[in-house]
């Protein structure tokens, strides 16, 4: 007799290897003074500083406006770069 070999679906392959990792992996939980170091560190503004930046819409123009342009640049270099080495490649 044959021996047939057995087929994986790629949905099986996801199952067994989380089933192997679930039980290789192990929570890990920081000790206390990591914690309370990171909580020192980040500090969540007030609702109203918040709103106040918000309603700064001269800044907020110039920052929308900056990246805009930025991304208008980074197109432009990209479109540049892929028609010079395109031209390359017909000669």
């Amino acid at each position: 007799m044959t021996k047939r070999k057995k087929t994986h679906t790629p949905e099986e392959d996801i199952q067994s290897l989380e089933a192997h990792l679930a039980g290789t992996l192990k929570p890990v939980t920081p000790s206390r003074e990591v914690i309370q170091r990171l909580r020192g560190r980040i500090q969540m503004p007030n609702r109203e500083e918040i709103t106040l930046r918000l309603t700064d819409w001269r800044r907020l123009f110039i920052v929308f406006g900056g990246v805009v342009s930025g991304m208008l640049l980074l197109i432009t270099l990209a479109r540049a770069f892929y028609y010079l080495t395109g031209r390359k490649d017909m000669m």
